[in-house]
Protein backbone atom coordinates (compact mmCIF):
# COMPACT_ATOMS: atom_id res chain seq x y z
CA UNK A 1 0.00 0.00 0.00
CA UNK A 2 1.06 3.61 -0.47
CA UNK A 3 2.33 5.55 2.52
CA UNK A 4 0.22 8.54 1.54
CA UNK A 5 -2.99 8.25 -0.44
CA UNK A 6 -4.02 11.25 -2.52
CA UNK A 7 -7.43 12.06 -3.90
CA UNK A 8 -5.93 12.07 -7.39
CA UNK A 9 -4.76 8.49 -6.93
CA UNK A 10 -8.26 7.43 -5.89
CA UNK A 11 -9.74 9.22 -8.90
CA UNK A 12 -7.52 7.06 -11.09
CA UNK A 13 -8.86 3.94 -9.36
CA UNK A 14 -12.41 5.12 -10.03
CA UNK A 15 -11.60 5.57 -13.72
CA UNK A 16 -10.32 1.97 -13.93
CA UNK A 17 -13.07 0.44 -11.76
CA UNK A 18 -14.78 -2.46 -13.56
CA UNK A 19 -17.84 -2.17 -11.32
CA UNK A 20 -18.29 1.59 -11.77
CA UNK A 21 -21.11 1.10 -14.29
CA UNK A 22 -23.37 -0.31 -11.57
CA UNK A 23 -23.26 2.93 -9.59
CA UNK A 24 -25.52 4.53 -12.19
CA UNK A 25 -28.16 1.89 -11.49
CA UNK A 26 -28.75 3.16 -7.96
CA UNK A 27 -30.72 6.13 -6.72
CA UNK A 28 -28.02 8.33 -5.20
CA UNK A 29 -28.05 11.71 -3.49
CA UNK A 30 -25.22 13.80 -4.90
CA UNK A 31 -25.00 15.68 -1.60
CA UNK A 32 -24.52 12.54 0.47
CA UNK A 33 -21.82 9.86 0.83
CA UNK A 34 -23.71 6.75 1.89
CA UNK A 35 -21.58 4.37 3.97
CA UNK A 36 -24.32 2.45 5.75
CA UNK A 37 -24.89 -0.36 3.25
CA UNK A 38 -24.24 -2.94 5.95
CA UNK A 39 -27.44 -1.75 7.66
CA UNK A 40 -29.59 -0.94 4.63
CA UNK A 41 -28.51 -1.02 1.01
CA UNK A 42 -29.72 1.58 -1.47
CA UNK A 43 -32.52 1.21 -4.00
CA UNK A 44 -31.52 0.25 -7.52
CA UNK A 45 -33.54 0.81 -10.66
CA UNK A 46 -33.57 -2.94 -11.30
CA UNK A 47 -35.04 -3.64 -7.86
CA UNK A 48 -37.63 -0.94 -8.44
CA UNK A 49 -38.50 -2.45 -11.82
CA UNK A 50 -39.02 -5.96 -10.45
CA UNK A 51 -41.20 -4.53 -7.67
CA UNK A 52 -43.24 -2.61 -10.20
CA UNK A 53 -43.60 -5.78 -12.25
CA UNK A 54 -45.29 -7.54 -9.34
CA UNK A 55 -47.45 -4.50 -8.65
CA UNK A 56 -48.53 -4.50 -12.30
CA UNK A 57 -49.39 -8.20 -12.10
CA UNK A 58 -51.51 -7.52 -9.02
CA UNK A 59 -53.21 -4.69 -10.89
CA UNK A 60 -53.81 -6.77 -14.03
CA UNK A 61 -54.55 -10.24 -12.70
CA UNK A 62 -55.66 -9.94 -9.07
CA UNK A 63 -55.73 -13.43 -7.53
CA UNK A 64 -54.74 -15.00 -10.86
CA UNK A 65 -51.26 -13.50 -10.43
CA UNK A 66 -50.39 -16.65 -8.51
CA UNK A 67 -50.40 -18.67 -11.73
CA UNK A 68 -50.37 -16.13 -14.59
CA UNK A 69 -47.97 -13.57 -15.99
CA UNK A 70 -44.23 -13.55 -16.60
CA UNK A 71 -43.42 -14.75 -13.06
CA UNK A 72 -46.35 -16.57 -11.39
CA UNK A 73 -46.16 -15.83 -7.67
CA UNK A 74 -46.68 -19.46 -6.71
CA UNK A 75 -43.19 -20.29 -8.03
CA UNK A 76 -41.59 -16.92 -7.27
CA UNK A 77 -39.39 -18.09 -4.39
CA UNK A 78 -38.08 -20.94 -6.56
CA UNK A 79 -36.65 -18.39 -8.98
CA UNK A 80 -35.18 -16.42 -6.09
CA UNK A 81 -33.49 -19.58 -4.80
CA UNK A 82 -31.87 -20.07 -8.20
CA UNK A 83 -30.50 -16.53 -8.11
CA UNK A 84 -29.42 -16.75 -4.47
CA UNK A 85 -27.68 -20.14 -4.56
CA UNK A 86 -24.41 -18.96 -6.23
CA UNK A 87 -23.92 -16.36 -3.49
CA UNK A 88 -23.82 -18.99 -0.75
CA UNK A 89 -22.19 -21.83 -2.67
CA UNK A 90 -25.15 -24.18 -2.61
CA UNK A 91 -27.54 -26.02 -4.88
CA UNK A 92 -30.84 -24.17 -5.45
CA UNK A 93 -32.63 -27.08 -3.76
CA UNK A 94 -30.77 -26.27 -0.55
CA UNK A 95 -31.83 -22.61 -0.51
CA UNK A 96 -35.15 -21.01 0.29
CA UNK A 97 -35.89 -17.28 0.22
CA UNK A 98 -38.43 -16.88 2.98
CA UNK A 99 -39.26 -15.35 6.35
CA UNK A 100 -36.79 -13.17 8.21
CA UNK A 101 -33.44 -13.88 9.84
CA UNK A 102 -34.95 -14.47 13.26
CA UNK A 103 -37.90 -16.56 12.11
CA UNK A 104 -35.51 -18.64 10.02
CA UNK A 105 -33.29 -19.18 13.07
CA UNK A 106 -36.36 -20.41 14.94
CA UNK A 107 -37.17 -22.73 12.03
CA UNK A 108 -33.67 -24.16 11.78
CA UNK A 109 -33.27 -24.66 15.53
CA UNK A 110 -36.74 -26.17 15.84
CA UNK A 111 -35.83 -28.58 13.05
CA UNK A 112 -32.20 -29.50 13.77
CA UNK A 113 -31.83 -29.06 17.53
CA UNK A 114 -32.51 -32.56 18.83
CA UNK A 115 -31.25 -32.66 22.41
CA UNK A 116 -30.53 -35.78 24.42
CA UNK A 117 -29.83 -36.25 28.12
CA UNK A 118 -26.08 -36.11 27.52
CA UNK A 119 -26.00 -33.63 24.59
CA UNK A 120 -28.43 -30.74 25.00
CA UNK A 121 -26.54 -27.43 25.06
CA UNK A 122 -26.34 -24.82 22.30
CA UNK A 123 -23.08 -23.00 21.60
CA UNK A 124 -23.09 -19.36 20.47
CA UNK A 125 -20.86 -16.37 21.23
CA UNK A 126 -21.00 -13.21 23.32
CA UNK A 127 -20.50 -10.86 20.35
CA UNK A 128 -23.43 -12.01 18.23
CA UNK A 129 -26.37 -9.78 17.28
CA UNK A 130 -28.94 -9.83 20.12
CA UNK A 131 -31.82 -11.23 18.05
CA UNK A 132 -29.92 -14.48 17.45
CA UNK A 133 -29.43 -14.93 21.19
CA UNK A 134 -33.07 -14.14 21.94
CA UNK A 135 -34.14 -16.85 19.47
CA UNK A 136 -31.76 -19.43 20.95
CA UNK A 137 -32.89 -18.74 24.50
CA UNK A 138 -36.50 -18.97 23.35
CA UNK A 139 -35.92 -22.34 21.68
CA UNK A 140 -34.17 -23.69 24.78
CA UNK A 141 -37.08 -22.56 26.95
CA UNK A 142 -39.54 -24.28 24.64
CA UNK A 143 -37.60 -27.51 25.15
CA UNK A 144 -37.67 -27.04 28.93
CA UNK A 145 -34.07 -25.92 29.44
CA UNK A 146 -32.77 -22.96 31.43
CA UNK A 147 -30.49 -20.26 30.05
CA UNK A 148 -27.43 -22.08 31.36
CA UNK A 149 -27.94 -24.51 28.47
CA UNK A 150 -26.74 -21.69 26.21
CA UNK A 151 -22.95 -21.54 26.17
CA UNK A 152 -21.42 -18.33 24.79
CA UNK A 153 -17.80 -18.19 23.68
CA UNK A 154 -16.06 -15.26 25.33
CA UNK A 155 -13.99 -12.68 23.44
CA UNK A 156 -10.52 -11.92 24.72
CA UNK A 157 -10.54 -8.34 23.44
CA UNK A 158 -14.25 -7.50 23.31
CA UNK A 159 -14.09 -7.26 19.52
CA UNK A 160 -13.05 -10.57 17.97
CA UNK A 161 -13.17 -14.33 18.53
CA UNK A 162 -10.35 -16.86 18.30
CA UNK A 163 -11.02 -20.04 16.34
CA UNK A 164 -9.25 -22.10 19.01
CA UNK A 165 -11.45 -20.61 21.75
CA UNK A 166 -14.58 -21.61 19.82
CA UNK A 167 -13.29 -25.13 19.23
CA UNK A 168 -12.40 -25.48 22.91
CA UNK A 169 -16.08 -24.94 23.76
CA UNK A 170 -17.20 -27.79 21.47
CA UNK A 171 -17.62 -30.16 24.39
CA UNK A 172 -19.50 -33.46 24.58
CA UNK A 173 -22.67 -31.77 25.86
CA UNK A 174 -23.04 -29.41 22.85
CA UNK A 175 -25.83 -30.44 20.46
CA UNK A 176 -25.86 -27.47 18.08
CA UNK A 177 -23.80 -24.37 17.23
CA UNK A 178 -24.94 -21.05 15.77
CA UNK A 179 -22.30 -18.43 14.98
CA UNK A 180 -22.10 -15.30 12.81
CA UNK A 181 -20.11 -15.53 9.60
CA UNK A 182 -19.03 -11.91 10.12
CA UNK A 183 -19.21 -10.18 13.50
CA UNK A 184 -21.59 -7.27 13.14
CA UNK A 185 -19.40 -4.85 15.08
CA UNK A 186 -15.75 -5.53 14.29
CA UNK A 187 -16.34 -7.07 10.86
CA UNK A 188 -14.25 -10.15 11.66
CA UNK A 189 -14.85 -13.12 9.35
CA UNK A 190 -14.94 -16.44 11.15
CA UNK A 191 -13.26 -19.51 9.66
CA UNK A 192 -16.47 -21.31 8.72
CA UNK A 193 -14.72 -24.19 6.99
CA UNK A 194 -12.49 -25.09 9.95
CA UNK A 195 -15.26 -24.59 12.50
CA UNK A 196 -17.59 -26.85 10.53
CA UNK A 197 -14.95 -29.57 10.26
CA UNK A 198 -14.24 -29.42 14.00
CA UNK A 199 -17.94 -29.45 14.90
CA UNK A 200 -18.62 -32.48 12.71
CA UNK A 201 -15.59 -34.27 14.12
CA UNK A 202 -17.43 -34.07 17.44
CA UNK A 203 -20.86 -34.94 16.06
CA UNK A 204 -22.26 -31.41 16.45
CA UNK A 205 -24.68 -29.68 14.07
CA UNK A 206 -23.40 -26.23 13.05
CA UNK A 207 -24.92 -23.25 11.29
CA UNK A 208 -24.09 -19.62 10.56
CA UNK A 209 -25.85 -16.26 10.43
CA UNK A 210 -24.72 -14.72 7.13
CA UNK A 211 -26.38 -11.31 7.54
CA UNK A 212 -23.11 -9.40 7.33
CA UNK A 213 -21.44 -11.54 4.69
CA UNK A 214 -24.14 -12.36 2.13
CA UNK A 215 -23.53 -10.20 -0.94
CA UNK A 216 -20.20 -9.03 0.44
CA UNK A 217 -18.01 -12.12 0.23
CA UNK A 218 -18.19 -15.58 -1.38
CA UNK A 219 -19.36 -18.66 0.55
CA UNK A 220 -18.99 -22.39 -0.08
CA UNK A 221 -21.61 -23.75 2.30
CA UNK A 222 -22.08 -27.02 0.45
CA UNK A 223 -18.37 -27.68 -0.04
CA UNK A 224 -17.74 -26.90 3.63
CA UNK A 225 -20.63 -29.22 4.57
CA UNK A 226 -22.28 -26.54 6.74
CA UNK A 227 -25.55 -27.88 8.18
CA UNK A 228 -27.63 -24.69 7.94
CA UNK A 229 -27.44 -20.94 7.50
CA UNK A 230 -29.77 -17.94 7.65
CA UNK A 231 -29.52 -14.37 6.35
CA UNK A 232 -31.29 -11.12 5.58
CA UNK A 233 -31.34 -9.44 2.16
CA UNK A 234 -31.60 -5.72 2.94
CA UNK A 235 -27.91 -5.04 3.61
CA UNK A 236 -25.34 -5.88 0.92
CA UNK A 237 -28.01 -7.44 -1.31
CA UNK A 238 -30.00 -4.18 -1.50
CA UNK A 239 -33.40 -5.86 -1.26
CA UNK A 240 -35.11 -3.00 0.58
CA UNK A 241 -36.16 -2.30 4.19
CA UNK A 242 -37.45 -5.47 5.80
CA UNK A 243 -37.03 -7.47 2.60
CA UNK A 244 -37.57 -11.22 2.79
CA UNK A 245 -34.86 -13.38 4.39
CA UNK A 246 -33.21 -16.59 3.31
CA UNK A 247 -32.10 -19.95 4.63
CA UNK A 248 -29.83 -22.80 3.59
CA UNK A 249 -30.27 -26.33 4.82
CA UNK A 250 -27.84 -29.00 3.68
CA UNK A 251 -29.43 -31.61 1.42
CA UNK A 252 -28.59 -34.35 3.94
CA UNK A 253 -31.07 -32.78 6.36
CA UNK A 254 -34.02 -32.65 3.97
CA UNK A 255 -35.30 -35.85 5.53
CA UNK A 256 -36.19 -33.87 8.67
CA UNK A 257 -39.74 -32.63 9.01
CA UNK A 258 -39.85 -28.87 9.55
CA UNK A 259 -39.87 -27.99 13.24
CA UNK A 260 -42.33 -25.24 12.38
CA UNK A 261 -44.63 -26.55 9.67
CA UNK A 262 -46.75 -24.31 7.49
CA UNK A 263 -48.72 -24.77 4.33
CA UNK A 264 -46.22 -23.11 1.99
CA UNK A 265 -43.77 -25.81 2.95
CA UNK A 266 -46.03 -28.31 1.24
CA UNK A 267 -45.32 -30.28 -1.92
CA UNK A 268 -46.68 -27.78 -4.45
CA UNK A 269 -48.64 -30.49 -6.26
CA UNK A 270 -50.55 -31.26 -3.06
CA UNK A 271 -50.72 -27.89 -1.32
CA UNK A 272 -54.21 -27.07 -2.49
CA UNK A 273 -55.60 -30.49 -1.65
CA UNK A 274 -56.19 -28.87 1.76
CA UNK A 275 -55.45 -32.10 3.62
CA UNK A 276 -54.62 -31.96 7.32
CA UNK A 277 -51.73 -34.40 6.88
CA UNK A 278 -48.64 -32.39 5.90
CA UNK A 279 -46.88 -33.48 2.68
CA UNK A 280 -43.64 -31.55 2.81
CA UNK A 281 -41.68 -30.39 -0.21
CA UNK A 282 -38.64 -32.49 -1.00
CA UNK A 283 -36.19 -29.56 -0.87
CA UNK A 284 -35.46 -26.47 1.24
CA UNK A 285 -38.87 -25.12 0.26
CA UNK A 286 -40.27 -27.41 2.96
CA UNK A 287 -39.02 -24.94 5.57
CA UNK A 288 -41.19 -22.08 4.38
CA UNK A 289 -43.95 -21.39 6.85
CA UNK A 290 -46.40 -19.00 5.25
CA UNK A 291 -47.33 -17.33 1.99
CA UNK A 292 -44.40 -15.40 0.47
CA UNK A 293 -44.46 -11.67 1.17
CA UNK A 294 -44.52 -10.72 -2.48
CA UNK A 295 -43.99 -6.99 -2.15
CA UNK A 296 -40.86 -7.48 -0.02
CA UNK A 297 -39.61 -10.36 -2.18
CA UNK A 298 -40.13 -8.68 -5.55
CA UNK A 299 -37.20 -6.20 -5.43
CA UNK A 300 -34.81 -9.12 -4.95
CA UNK A 301 -35.25 -10.32 -8.53
CA UNK A 302 -33.61 -7.19 -9.89
CA UNK A 303 -31.15 -6.87 -7.02
CA UNK A 304 -29.90 -10.46 -7.32
CA UNK A 305 -29.70 -10.37 -11.10
CA UNK A 306 -27.41 -7.35 -10.81
CA UNK A 307 -25.29 -8.96 -8.09
CA UNK A 308 -24.77 -12.09 -10.17
CA UNK A 309 -23.94 -9.99 -13.22
CA UNK A 310 -21.28 -8.15 -11.24
CA UNK A 311 -20.10 -11.48 -9.69
CA UNK A 312 -19.46 -11.91 -6.00
CA UNK A 313 -15.72 -12.39 -6.61
CA UNK A 314 -15.43 -8.97 -8.24
CA UNK A 315 -17.49 -7.44 -5.45
CA UNK A 316 -15.22 -9.01 -2.83
CA UNK A 317 -12.05 -7.84 -4.58
CA UNK A 318 -13.21 -4.23 -4.76
CA UNK A 319 -14.60 -4.34 -1.23
CA UNK A 320 -11.26 -5.49 0.16
CA UNK A 321 -9.39 -2.80 -1.76
CA UNK A 322 -11.79 -0.16 -0.47
CA UNK A 323 -11.41 -1.22 3.15
CA UNK A 324 -7.61 -1.47 2.66
CA UNK A 325 -7.55 2.14 1.48
CA UNK A 326 -9.92 3.26 4.20
CA UNK A 327 -7.68 1.66 6.83
CA UNK A 328 -4.69 3.54 5.39
CA UNK A 329 -6.57 6.84 5.41
CA UNK A 330 -7.95 6.40 8.91
CA UNK A 331 -4.52 5.39 10.21
CA UNK A 332 -2.89 8.47 8.72
CA UNK A 333 -5.52 11.09 9.45
CA UNK A 334 -7.80 9.89 12.26
CA UNK A 335 -5.81 7.63 14.56
CA UNK A 336 -3.76 10.68 15.71
CA UNK A 337 -7.10 12.26 16.69
CA UNK A 338 -8.05 9.46 19.08
CA UNK A 339 -9.73 6.92 16.78
CA UNK A 340 -9.01 3.19 17.10
CA UNK A 341 -9.45 0.60 14.33
CA UNK A 342 -10.87 -2.65 15.71
CA UNK A 343 -11.57 -4.44 12.41
CA UNK A 344 -9.01 -7.18 11.62
CA UNK A 345 -6.41 -5.98 9.16
CA UNK A 346 -5.84 -9.33 7.42
CA UNK A 347 -7.93 -9.92 4.30
CA UNK A 348 -9.01 -13.43 5.24
CA UNK A 349 -10.35 -12.17 8.58
CA UNK A 350 -12.17 -9.03 7.38
CA UNK A 351 -15.67 -8.58 6.01
CA UNK A 352 -17.07 -5.62 4.09
CA UNK A 353 -16.99 -2.84 6.67
CA UNK A 354 -14.55 -0.96 8.88
CA UNK A 355 -15.26 -0.47 12.58
CA UNK A 356 -13.61 2.43 14.36
CA UNK A 357 -14.06 3.60 17.92
CA UNK A 358 -13.88 6.96 19.66
CA UNK A 359 -15.15 8.06 23.06
CA UNK A 360 -17.23 10.77 21.35
CA UNK A 361 -18.60 8.45 18.65
CA UNK A 362 -22.30 9.25 19.13
CA UNK A 363 -21.86 12.99 18.64
CA UNK A 364 -19.25 12.49 15.89
CA UNK A 365 -21.79 10.39 13.98
CA UNK A 366 -24.39 13.15 14.26
CA UNK A 367 -21.88 15.69 12.98
CA UNK A 368 -21.00 13.39 10.08
CA UNK A 369 -24.65 13.19 9.04
CA UNK A 370 -24.92 16.97 9.20
CA UNK A 371 -21.91 17.13 6.86
CA UNK A 372 -23.41 14.64 4.38
CA UNK A 373 -21.77 11.38 5.49
CA UNK A 374 -24.11 8.53 6.44
CA UNK A 375 -22.34 6.07 8.79
CA UNK A 376 -23.69 3.66 11.37
CA UNK A 377 -23.32 4.18 15.13
CA UNK A 378 -23.03 1.24 17.51
CA UNK A 379 -23.17 1.96 21.24
CA UNK A 380 -21.23 2.74 23.23
CA UNK A 381 -18.47 4.20 21.03
CA UNK A 382 -18.39 2.49 17.62
CA UNK A 383 -18.74 3.83 14.09
CA UNK A 384 -19.18 1.43 11.17
CA UNK A 385 -18.15 2.57 7.70
CA UNK A 386 -19.30 0.26 4.93
CA UNK A 387 -18.20 1.16 1.39
CA UNK A 388 -20.34 -0.91 -0.98
CA UNK A 389 -18.63 -2.10 -4.15
CA UNK A 390 -21.64 -1.60 -6.41
CA UNK A 391 -22.28 2.07 -5.64
CA UNK A 392 -19.51 3.67 -3.57
CA UNK A 393 -16.44 5.25 -5.18
CA UNK A 394 -12.83 5.33 -4.09
CA UNK A 395 -12.78 9.13 -3.94
CA UNK A 396 -15.68 9.01 -1.46
CA UNK A 397 -13.30 7.31 0.96
CA UNK A 398 -10.90 10.24 0.84
CA UNK A 399 -13.71 12.78 1.18
CA UNK A 400 -15.19 10.89 4.13
CA UNK A 401 -11.96 10.86 6.09
CA UNK A 402 -11.30 14.52 5.24
CA UNK A 403 -14.72 15.51 6.56
CA UNK A 404 -14.30 13.49 9.76
CA UNK A 405 -10.90 15.10 10.26
CA UNK A 406 -12.41 18.58 9.92
CA UNK A 407 -15.20 17.64 12.34
CA UNK A 408 -12.55 16.74 14.89
CA UNK A 409 -10.06 19.55 14.33
CA UNK A 410 -12.79 22.21 14.23
CA UNK A 411 -14.62 20.48 17.12
CA UNK A 412 -17.94 20.52 15.26
CA UNK A 413 -19.00 17.39 17.14
CA UNK A 414 -19.32 19.42 20.34
CA UNK A 415 -22.59 20.86 18.98
CA UNK A 416 -24.27 17.51 19.63
CA UNK A 417 -25.03 15.34 22.65
CA UNK A 418 -22.90 12.21 23.01
CA UNK A 419 -25.86 9.84 23.13
CA UNK A 420 -27.50 7.63 20.53
CA UNK A 421 -30.70 8.39 18.66
CA UNK A 422 -33.75 6.14 19.19
CA UNK A 423 -32.70 4.20 16.08
CA UNK A 424 -28.91 3.86 15.87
Amino acid sequence: MMTKITREYLQQLDEKDGLAKFRNEFYLNDQVIYLNGNSLGLLSRRAEASLNEVMEMWKQYGIDGWMKGKRPWFYFTDELSELMAPLVGAAPEEVCVTGSTTTNIHQMIATLYQPTKERYKILADELNFPSDIYALKSQLALKGYHEDALVQVQSRDGQTLLTDDIIAQMTDDIALILLPSVLYRSGQVLDMKTLTEEAHRRGIVIGFDLCHSIGSLPHELNAWDVDFAVWCTYKHLNGGPGSIGGLYINEKHHVHAPGLAGWFGSDKNKQFDMEHDFSQAIDAGAYQIGTPHMLSAAPLIGALEMMNEATIDAVRAKSLLMTDLLIELVTEHLVPLGFIITTPLDHHARGGHLYIEHDEAARITKAMKAEGIIPDFRAPKGIRLSPVALYNTFTELYDTVSIIKSIMTEEKYREYKNEREVVA
